[in-house]
């Protein structure tokens, strides 16, 4: 019982369920809702953190060790030893192959976030100082998203991360996500997705993910952007494909991309410089 438990507190709390959204006093990830996330997490839970726990107590053991053992009363002679040939080649070789045994799962990770399959749904994120700028390409959508303000939260909705425009995805899709920004650097991030890309200005970084459940995740931009960093947030609706094509259908006629609505953001954008 008491290994069980031990095991619990240092190996399962990080990936404990919280939801779709962070907690408060939370110390673990979100409940992941991709394959990524699910290979990050494993990897956290089952590499990093045994490797990380068993070489923090090895090293405080020999320092309790070399306290008790070499403490002034029991050695009133000093030790001539210069070095040991065998410890400096332990010392050597076993951290190397402590990396080759992370490095492999870690490679498998990355090279599956960075292949992107073939898409069923293509968004492109756009970064603004301190708003997300939304469009559907292959669907003539386009719309901003903007953080709804305390005093106009409904019941139940997220202080900081509820949004008046959100996106919306069909469930087990691949979408694929094209990131810019428009002014300064930002960053796209969906923690439950396993998803976090730099906005760069004149540049367009690409990511993607495939929810498996449906529900709203949120998340936030990441990078330090201004004053207003903190009040730019992502929430995404995963829906089933009725669902989808229902708001397809609707987002078309009230988001429909066309030169005015590009006008007024320009003049939308002019007044907030001013």
């Amino acid at each position: 019982m008491f290994k069980k438990i031990v095991y619990t507190l240092f190996f399962a709390f990080p990936s404990l369920v919280f939801a779709n959204e962070p907690k408060d006093w939370q110390l673990g990830f979100q409940k992941s809702a991709s394959k990524s996330m699910t290979d990050i997490v494993w990897f956290h839970d089952y590499m990093l953190l045994p490797i990380i726990t068993g070489i923090t107590a090895f090293v405080l053991f020999l320092l309790l060790y070399a306290c008790v053992r070499f403490r002034a009363s029991r050695n009133k002679v000093a030790s001539t030893t210069s070095h040991n040939t065998m410890i400096e080649v332990l010392w050597t070789l076993i951290p190397c192959l402590i990396l080759i045994v992370m490095a492999v799962p870690s490679f498998k990770v990355l090279y599956s976030q960075d292949t992107i399959p073939k898409a069923d749904v293509v968004i492109k994120a756009i970064g603004y100082q301190w708003y997300w700028g939304y469009e559907y390409p292959d669907e003539n959508i386009i719309f901003d998203s903007y953080m709804v303000e305390e005093k106009d939260l409904k019941e139940n909705q997220p202080r900081l991360l509820t949004v008046d425009n959100e996106i919306y995805v069909p469930v087990n899709k691949v979408v694929k996500v094209m990131i810019t920004a428009n002014d300064v650097l930002h960053a796209w991030a969906l923690p439950s997705f396993g998803v976090k890309r730099d906005a760069v200005p004149g540049r367009i970084n690409e990511t993607w993910f495939k929810a498996e459940r449906t529900g709203t995740f949120y998340g936030q931009c990441s990078e330090l952007c201004g004053i207003k960093h903190a009040f730019m947030p992502i929430t995404v609706n995963v829906v089933t494909d009725q669902e989808y094509k229902e708001w397809l259908k609707k987002a078309k006629v009230e988001f429909a991309k066309n030169d005015s609505s590009i006008n007024n953001k320009i003049v939308k954008k002019i007044k907030e410089i001013k």
